[in-house]
């Protein structure tokens, strides 16, 4: 066999420490995949005391991760900091300058800065693996990178966060209130303390970012995403949902269109029979739309300190092998600017939920204002009344077919305006996923 392959290791979490242990137990095994064996020679940790349950006390340290990419006698760098910016930036900078490859799980970081990095690493005639920065242990990079590459990607859409996908769930199959199944999934670590990242989904766009410019060839523009996180879903959505033969998801969507290229992460209730609808749980999916393939989904773990740590395991060992690719598939001089799509009619259609004040003229007042913006309506139900002391109100759920967000927008803002509601309105896309 060639001689080792010198790991410098940023970051010994959850991830970094399963990495470590991997490499350790299972050295033979990944050196007859590498073609040589695969060692770590540096480390950069902030804690040098904690029990990380794996001896690496003949390796060196590095106090700054900056450092370890700098002097470190290492051959690949893996970063698991984290960030967008200081360290987890200024070290994959310093090791790409070094012509050094860079393994990242870090979707942040690539989402502001990939382009600008690819380049650098074209310049240096090296590559950045991220096999995990997106989807956890499904391989969906290396899918879209490599296998695809004969095919043109017309969507591809996904649930890309476990918390979410977890917490919705939970919601529907247990009953369980927004509040309380947050707190539970911050109690089992799904969540973190400020859960604000997962479920206000940003780190679904952050993903998607980087789905797009494999998908399209483009640049990445994470500016260009619609977000909504799914703090506003109600258990009375969920139960809609489920009577109208749809299940809630947190879904993020790139998609061609003629005028461009259109980038969506909200909740989206899709068909109860379609195979993207059975994924429970903290389990992510990734669904691409080809022209040779079809359609393909990959299902796997989306999180987790071994799900991570295998496709981390799966970037440093095709990095052993010699492997070389731009960045994002293609010369990253090549890749397009990113052209956003003008808004389109959704093919799905909008469900929207009202609280309507019980008085005369309420409900033509509603049908008025969604004829006014050329909305037509599938179907309008009025569920039981919102507890046994409220007479105030009726609660109506309307079904539209296709139509523009910016045209439900407006029809719900003139019926807030008309004084005929309580509270907020509440929509949520629908997608027929044919």
């Amino acid at each position: 066999m060639d001689r080792p392959m010198r790991l410098g290791l940023a970051g010994l979490g959850t991830v970094g420490a399963s990495l470590a242990r991997l490499l350790t137990t299972k050295r033979d095994a990944y050196a007859l995949r590498a073609g040589r064996p695969i060692e770590i020679v540096a480390v950069s940790v902030r804690d040098r005391s904690k029990d990380r349950g794996v001896d690496l006390s003949a390796v060196e340290w590095f106090d700054d991760p900056v450092a370890l990419a700098t002097r470190g006698e290492i051959d690949l760098f893996v970063e698991l900091v984290g960030g967008s910016q200081g360290a987890a930036l200024d070290s994959v900078k310093a090791a790409l300058n070094r012509g050094i490859p860079v393994v990242t799980a870090n979707k942040a970081l690539l989402a502001h800065h990939g382009v600008q990095l690819a380049k650098l690493a074209q310049r240096k005639g090296t590559t950045i693996f991220f096999e995990a920065a997106a989807a956890g242990g499904i391989p969906i990079i290396k899918t879209m990178r490599e296998a695809l590459r004969g095919n043109d990607v017309s969507r591809v859409y996904g649930i890309l966060n476990g918390t979410c996908n977890y917490m919705l769930t939970r919601m529907e199959k247990e009953g369980i209130a927004f509040e309380d199944c947050l707190a539970d999934a911050q109690r089992l670590g799904y969540a973190e303390a400020d859960p604000t990242f997962d479920i206000g989904g940003f780190d679904a766009a952050h993903k998607l970012a980087l789905l797009t410019s494999l998908a399209f060839g483009c640049e990445i523009d994470l500016e260009s995403i619609f977000i909504e996180g799914i703090s506003s879903v109600t258990n009375e959505d969920i139960e809609a949902a489920a009577e109208l033969g749809y299940r809630v998801k947190l879904l993020a969507v790139a998609q061609r269109t003629e005028t461009g290229i259109e980038q969506r992460v909200h909740p989206t209730m899709i068909p109860a029979h379609s195979a993207l609808a059975q994924v429970d749980g903290v389990t992510n999916a990734v669904a691409v739309d080809t022209d040779l393939l079809g359609s393909i989904l990959l299902v796997g773990p989306g999180a987790g300190g071994n799900a991570t740590a295998s496709a981390v395991l799966s970037d440093i060992i095709d990095a052993a092998n010699g492997v070389t690719m731009p960045t994002f598939a293609v010369d990253p001089a090549n890749l397009v600017p990113y052209r956003k799509a003008r808004m389109r009619a959704h093919e799905g259609g909008y469900y929207i939920r009202l609280s309507v004040l019980d008085r005369v003229g309420a409900f033509a007042s509603i049908a008025r204002r969604m004829a006014e913006n050329a909305i037509s309506l599938e179907s309008i139900v009025q569920r039981k009344r919102e507890g046994e002391g409220d007479r105030e109100t009726a609660p109506v759920i309307l079904i539209t077919h296709e139509t523009t967000e910016a045209a439900v927008r407006k029809a719900l803002d003139a019926v807030s305006r008309d004084g005929h509601l309580k509270g907020e309105p509440r929509m949520i896309r629908i997608e027929a996923l044919d």
